[in-house]
Parts: C-alpha cells; structure tokens; sequence
C-alpha cells in the first residue's frame, strides 16, 4: 500500500547486470531474442514462451493461445547486434511501468551483455526480491544458448 510517506525507493527498481559470454555479438544477441522469445522458462525450467516481435514498436508478449495472453512490453529500440531496449509493466499487473535495456559489445574475444532494468511504480515486494534471481536465471540461458551454438559450429575457444 502506498502511503503519504512513501518514499521513492518505495517506487522504485533498478538493476544492473554484466554478463559474459564465450560468443560472438551475432550469436549473442540472436541467442538473448530466443531466449526472451519462444524459450523462455521460469526458474523451475516450466517452459514459458513468449513473443518477441525484434522491431521498433514490436511486442513482447506471452500467447496463451485462443486470442488470450500477457503484454509485456513494446521494443523501444533495436539496434542489431548490440542494442535491445524495451519498456512495459512486464511481469507486473498493477501501475508499474519498466524499461529493460540490453547492450552488447565486444570483449576479450567474446560478448559483454550489460544489462538495466529500471521501474516505477506500485512494485509489490515479492516482485522486488524475486526480480533479480528471474534476471539471472533468464541471462545464464542467453548464456548457455550462445555458448552451445559457438561450439556447435565448430568454433574454437
């Protein structure tokens, strides 16, 4: 609940997250737009897919079929393959706006993903703590995925 006292750390989220991966941009990036698209998961490894629509203006969203699902969010920005920035309520049904935003570069041979998600609003506590450990989970499959695809095609460390 939101009082008269509420104070503005009360109303917001803000996380940052570098990842590594053993990748190129190329495969990175397309590994990150599979795995917030058509192989999410949850932490429990419950399959969730979603929908990315990789274009400005394009959505990101959770079919359930037979015209129901969840919006998740609008892509703001894409610049392939090194920028991937979108903003919505994500996983938040109540008044909470987001902005994620995914920057890749090059490093040490590999992909540094440098990652920020920013909100504000109503963001209900068990949101808040379990935010980070979703993030971490979502990022280990980009990951994984870019990594498993490097060594499929046959390209040395």
């Amino acid at each position: 609940m939101i009082t008269a006292a509420a104070r503005i750390e009360d109303l917001t989220l803000g996380i940052t997250e570098e990842i590594y991966v053993r990748a190129s941009l190329d495969a990175t990036f397309a590994a990150l737009l599979e795995q917030l698209g058509p192989h999410n998961e949850t932490r429990e490894s419950v399959p969730m897919p979603m929908k990315l629509e990789a274009w400005p203006g394009g959505r990101w969203y959770r079919d359930l079929g037979d015209s129901n699902g969840h919006f998740w969010g609008v892509v703001q920005a894409i610049k392939r393959p090194t920028l991937l920035e979108i903003t919505g309520p994500l996983f938040m049904s109540y008044p909470a706006v987001s902005n994620v935003q995914y920057r890749l570069s090059e490093k040490d041979g590999g992909t540094l993903i440098t990652f920020h998600h920013t909100a504000l609003g109503l963001i209900l506590e068990n949101h808040r703590t379990g935010v980070t450990g979703g993030w971490k989970y979502i990022h280990e499959g980009v990951r994984r995925r870019a990594e498993m695809a490097r060594l499929q095609s046959g390209v040395a460390h």
